[in-house]
């Protein structure tokens, strides 16, 4: 295996340069310490490039390269690309007057994205504490942290029709242009109605952003099948919820659906029924051995690699540890939950990298299967 040394004398020999004859060379451990040394020194040359940028602000040298501004320059002198340069800038002047910053970003602990969101939020009292709890977060939870720091109220709740336009409404809801009456949807969380007729080339995706601590806006668009359900639902649910809130019938929808496929995917009941051995060996998992498995591993990934466990919720598989193939049994002990790719990674890795897999359509098919209650009882387990 390569020195951690030799290796960094390697890699700075080439002066960072894209040399792929040094990487497809390394061995496994090799190369992921590589991106590791890279990633550092990545942050080393950011944060350097922030002190910079930094000092140039202040002398405004922009000003004698042609530029109108900061933005200009490191756009047309640098050749950032706008988003890069945007959280840059952001980052240093934030970093000009909480210094911390770039310590964190050369340690690796926070992110340029991070710094952007929270600068404004700083103060000389609170940035230090602030900061410290912002490291090694994604972005999801630092728009968390923004709004434990100054919420927002919660977006009314707007169900109304978008207009008409020859877009394909790939982009925003926002982007929509207006008519004088039928505005489109101005807060995010509001149930759109889009007419059947307008060519769609692709549906936006849900916005999902918090508010405050604990609070969430959904945005989203919908068709006009699923404009009237959730009208009639409205309608229905008008002894229980009065005031017809949104909030609480989409609350009920989705605890509904998790139920329902928590039972057709994973056997969850409330009270089970006693499990009669089969006659053989068999790939089926029994419903006790898949609600037993659920519930140890947390509805997650259980995978276990170098640096943790993956913990991914989407797309998971039941997984035998030691392989059906030369006698696992389906045991609590020996099936536990992986995501698609952990389960073809471990498969490739008893079997050999030429195993052959099951194509996509099965996992669908199955999947379709179960929603229509056809397979209510079947196993979601791939190969291994």
């Amino acid at each position: 295996m390569t020195h951690p040394g030799v290796l960094k004398n390697r890699v700075l020999q080439v002066g960072m340069a894209t040399n792929v004859t040094i990487f497809t060379s390394m061995e496994d451990r090799a190369l992921l310490d590589a991106a590791k040394h890279l990633a550092f020194e990545e942050h080393l040359a950011t944060a350097a490039l922030l002190r910079a940028l930094m000092e140039i602000d202040t002398r405004r040298l922009y000003l004698g390269e042609g530029c109108a501004s900061m933005f200009s320059y490191c756009t047309q002198v640098l050749h950032l690309a706008e988003g890069a340069a945007y959280n840059r800038i952001e980052a240093a002047r934030a970093a000009r007057t909480y210094p911390l910053i770039l310590e964190l970003f050369e340690q690796g602990a926070i992110t340029l994205t991070a710094v952007r969101l929270l600068a404004p939020h700083l103060t000389a009292e609170n940035h230090a504490a602030v900061l410290a709890s912002a490291t090694h977060k994604s972005k999801r939870e630092i728009e968390e942290l923004v709004c434990a720091l100054k919420p927002k109220p919660d977006a009314p709740i707007v169900v109304r029709r978008l207009p008409m336009t020859r877009v394909g409404l790939s982009a925003p809801v926002s982007s929509v242009p207006a008519t004088p009456n039928e505005s489109p949807v101005a807060t995010p969380g509001a149930v759109d109605c889009r007419r059947e007729s307008l060519p769609v080339a692709r549906p936006a995706p849900v916005s999902i952003a918090p508010l405050a601590p604990g609070r969430y806006r959904i945005q989203l668009t919908v068709s006009r099948e699923t404009h009237d359900k959730f009208r009639q639902a409205q309608a229905l649910l008008r002894h229980v919820v009065p005031s017809g809130d949104g909030a609480e019938i989409f609350d009920r929808a989705v605890t509904l659906l998790v139920d329902q496929l928590e039972r057709q995917r994973f056997a969850q009941i409330e009270r089970a029924r006693a499990t009669k051995p089969g006659p053989g060996p068999s790939r089926h998992i029994p419903a006790a051995v898949r609600r037993a498995v659920w519930r140890r591993d947390g509805g997650s990934c259980a995978f276990v690699g170098a640096e943790g466990r993956c913990g991914e919720r989407a797309f998971l598989e039941f997984h035998h540890v030691e392989p059906h193939a030369v006698g696992g049994g389906a045991t609590v002990e020996n099936i536990e939950l992986r995501c698609r790719a952990h389960n073809a990674y471990e498969a490739r890795l008893f079997f050999g990298p030429d195993v052959v897999r099951e194509e996509r359509a099965w996992w669908a098919d199955s999947f379709r299967n179960e929603l229509l209650g056809s397979s209510a009882a079947a196993s979601v387990a791939g190969p291994t």
